[in-house]
């Protein structure tokens, strides 16, 4: 099998056909125009010849005479001569030539019609007559050798067709020799510009670049992680269908960045975030890469923003939470219970037989990790969730009410586990050892009302407009996974075309208050 030509030549000779393609048409049109000009050049001078001759007082008087071609023909050849011409020719009204180069021809009638200039217009145009085929003016001749009047002749100058076509072709060389210089010029121009684009491209070939690109589009598109391309115009050169899926978003290519990227991810996209920052596109926790819009000194030299999924690890980490909250319940039920049995022990020894008794009788070691009827209310999930957590604020010295009323729908069930571990777990690190929580849940065929309210400090005033804004936290500023629980909780309220509220508790902290309707949740 042959192989295939190079890119550097295929580029030179697709190039150096079209220069010299462009430069054979600019070379036919050149030559004509030349021809054009050098026509119309001699036109201009034999109509100006004829003109005067035609005006001549001599030739005009000497048509009254017996024998007028004895006056006519010396002037005619004199002006011939001096004009360079081939032929002057002087005729009467009727056609009969008083003046030719070959005087034998004279006395003889025109071979040509010269109607024209008798009708009193002038003529030019290319015609063969005695001398061969010629180039030539005709002008009518009026009596007394004005401009006007009795038409007596006309006055006929040319030069042959042979005579022009030299003048023409006398004047090829320097054409072609700048024609020639042009396509030399260009064939070398080509193969620098080919050498230049093949540096450009590596040294690959087109099939090396098909490859290239094909491999580049199949691990773009099989990445798990999103990958966003964004070019120096802030519009979305590409991307992945991952990206597309994560960001939850129609075709993105082709849009601006800022009209189909959330707030915080475009921003993570202009500012630059190489060690990832928590974000939500929708209800989907991402961790968000990228490296910038904007160069060292505000120049715009487009970026790439990454994005991957953290809803696996998100809930892996509130899972963990959930049993690390389970696991301290269970150790210090078991601590107390130690204790316990110590207290007993100490008073069997000292024989206080009924004191150890009723010692027994009042003993709660560590406290149930039941959350009692209201269980029935909010569902196993819920039920769940709110065991550890109650034997979690028992750890950390928290008094934990638990308020339900009515069977959770099972419609919100899943979003309700979100809403209350977010709010409990913020409510958790506001509080210290010895302050309340309480957690009211109120369930009916339409929906689900959520407060839950602390004895905490509350929420810092300068913070209480932006606190479900996203990336926004009470907690460590600095923390690149804060500040996204009390903006998930409001996009789930949102959804379900509910909304979460913050107010000043009763008890001293924050209350939050959610509300999730169930018939006009959007799925």
């Amino acid at each position: 099998m042959p192989r295939a030509m190079s890119l550097r030549w295929q580029l030179l000779l697709l190039q150096a056909f079209i220069v010299c393609v462009v430069i054979v048409i600019a070379g036919v049109v050149a030559i004509s125009l030349q021809e054009r000009s050098i026509r119309e050049s001699y036109r201009e001078r034999m109509v100006g010849v004829a003109l005067s001759i035609s005006r001549l007082p001599s030739i005009a008087e000497a048509f009254d005479d017996p024998d007028p071609s004895a006056t006519i023909q010396p002037i005619a050849e004199v002006i011939r001569e001096a004009s360079d011409l081939t032929y002057v020719v002087v005729t009467d009204a009727a056609g009969i030539r008083y003046s030719h180069p070959n005087q034998d021809r004279i006395g003889e009638a025109v071979s040509t019609d010269p109607s024209v200039p008798l009708s009193g217009q002038v003529w030019s145009g290319t015609e063969t007559g005695t001398l061969g085929e010629s180039y030539r003016v005709k002008v009518p001749l009026y009596a007394g050798g004005g401009v006007s009047g009795e038409i007596i002749g006309s006055v006929s100058v040319g030069v042959l067709e042979s005579e022009l076509a030299a003048d023409v072709q006398s004047r090829l060389p320097w054409l072609l020799l700048a024609l020639g210089g042009s396509a030399v010029v260009g064939v070398f121009g080509a193969a620098g510009v080919a050498a230049l684009i093949r540096r450009r491209i590596l040294g690959l070939e087109p099939g090396q670049i098909a490859e290239l690109v094909g491999e580049r589009e199949t691990m773009l598109h099989r990445l798990s992680e999103g990958v966003v391309r964004v070019d120096r115009d802030g519009v979305v050169a590409s991307a992945n269908d991952a990206a597309v899926r994560l960001l939850g978003a129609g075709p993105l290519v082709g849009e601006r960045a800022s009209d189909v990227l959330e707030g915080p991810i475009h921003e993570v996209l202009v500012v630059g975030e190489r060690e990832g920052r928590l974000v939500l596109a929708g209800e989907r926790p991402l961790i968000a890469r990228a490296t910038g819009l904007y160069d060292d000194d505000g120049k715009p030299v487009g970026g790439t923003l990454l994005l991957r999924d953290h809803t696996e690890l998100h809930q892996a980490v509130r899972e963990m939470d959930g049993q690390q909250s389970l696991t301290d319940g269970l150790r210090a039920q078991a601590h107390e219970f130690a204790n316990s049995m110590h207290v007993v022990s100490g008073l069997l020894e000292l024989g206080a037989w009924d004191d150890a008794r009723d010692f027994i009788a009042r003993m709660q070691p560590g406290g149930s990790l039941d959350i009692g009827a209201a269980s029935e209310q909010l569902g196993p999930e819920l039920a769940a969730l709110l065991s550890a957590k109650l034997a979690r604020s028992r750890e950390l010295g928290i008094t934990f009410s638990i308020d339900a009323e009515g069977a959770v729908p099972a419609a919100v069930a899943g979003d309700l586990v979100t809403v209350v571990g977010n709010l409990v777990d913020n409510a958790f690190d506001a509080c210290h050892a010895g302050d309340t929580l309480a957690l009211a849940v109120r369930a009916d065929a339409d929906g689900v009302s959520v407060v839950v309210e602390d004895s905490g400090p509350g929420v810092d005033p300068a913070l209480a407009d932006r606190v479900f804004d996203e990336g926004v936290s009470t907690k460590d500023p600095s923390a690149r996974t804060r500040g996204v629980g009390l903006a998930l909780v409001r996009r789930i309220a949102r959804r379900h075309s509910g909304d979460v509220v913050l107010s000043r508790s009763e008890l001293g902290g924050a209350r939050f208050s959610v509300v999730l309707p169930v018939a006009a949740r959007v799925s």
